[in-house]
């Protein structure tokens, strides 16, 4: 194991837990937030990309295709997830979006016709138990809330695809070259949302484009650049378990600067979660597990 793989991987993680805050702190919409945290992540992307070593054999023939879907996706999901962010709690949203996991086995296995372990299937329904209990419904609970929880639903599952798409496209891109192409398709979408929902789009105050500045380079160059080199240097398994730091610094966080609190039976849930979770990633798809490179599969990034 390399110690710096390990201490890249946990900052990573820790700076991505703090992506919520920025979220809360911004002064346009969902959207609008999402995409200036892209926008400002492309020219210091394209060094990177510029700077990676370039594989001889050129990508296959309809690689463009699922760079647009990955996009898509990805846009998607961070739009998904900002909005979950300001109608839910940070904890709720943050724990939500990290059932990607299970939404990506299972679109392995019924697209990709790849087989997984029993402890897949024990750790989703223990996740999914998890879930339920973290925002089950009762009397007198605010609607904009459980609207919230559908969006950090649907960030788990657009997210999800967006990683399907990753895998596909790691056998012909190096990881700069892809976060760079991907950002470059979501953008586009992402101000098309924001334009369609007729979001705020300019920030009033230096203090607001210094809030989606710091989203940009903590979450999508820091975050999701040192996630990278860790998940490079470190066993897939330790990787995915060292990744579910960031839904517990999300909810220190949220409880730290905005008062959040959970109740027993939610904390409860929250722990079911991330129990499930980390039995769902030990199960590897038995097909493909030993030809597989590790790649990145953090959370929302």
């Amino acid at each position: 194991m390399e110690p710096r793989g390990l201490a890249a991987l946990i900052v990573g993680a820790i700076l991505i837990g703090f992506a919520p805050i920025w979220v809360r702190w911004s002064e346009v919409g969902s959207a609008a937030t999402a995409f200036w945290r892209l926008a400002f992540a492309l020219p210091i992307l394209g060094i990177w990309a510029a700077r990676e070593r370039r594989d001889p054999a050129p990508p296959s023939r309809h690689w463009w295709v699922w760079m647009l879907a990955a996009g898509v996706c990805f846009a998607l999901d961070l739009s998904a997830w900002h909005l979950s962010i300001r109608l839910t709690t940070v904890a709720n949203a943050t724990l939500l979006g990290n059932l990607a996991p299970i939404f990506v086995t299972i679109g392995a296995w019924f697209f990709l016709s790849e087989r997984v372990g029993h402890s897949f299937f024990t750790g989703m329904t223990v996740a999914l138990l998890g879930a339920w209990l973290l925002t089950g419904a009762k009397p007198g609970m605010d609607p904009a809330r459980l609207r919230g929880d559908f969006f950090g639903v649907a960030t788990a599952l657009f997210y999800g695809a967006y990683q399907l798409c990753v895998a596909r496209l790691r056998r012909d891109l190096g990881s700069g070259r892809l976060l760079l192409g991907s950002s470059l398709a979501s953008t586009p979408v992402l101000a098309c949302i924001a334009l369609a929902l007729d979001e705020k789009f300019i920030p009033d105050t230096a203090r607001g484009w210094g809030v989606l500045m710091g989203l940009s380079l903590t979450a999508h160059v820091l975050g999701q650049g040192l996630i990278t080199y860790g998940f490079a240097h470190l066993p897939a398994g330790l990787s995915s378990l060292t990744l579910l730091i960031q839904p517990l610094v999300a909810t220190f966080a949220g409880w730290w600067l905005f008062q959040e609190s959970l109740g027993a039976l939610q904390m409860a849930g929250g722990a079911l979660l991330l129990t499930g979770l980390y039995l769902a990633r030990r199960s590897k798809p038995r097909d493909t597990a030993r030809e597989q490179k590790p790649r990145p599969a953090s959370l929302v990034t």
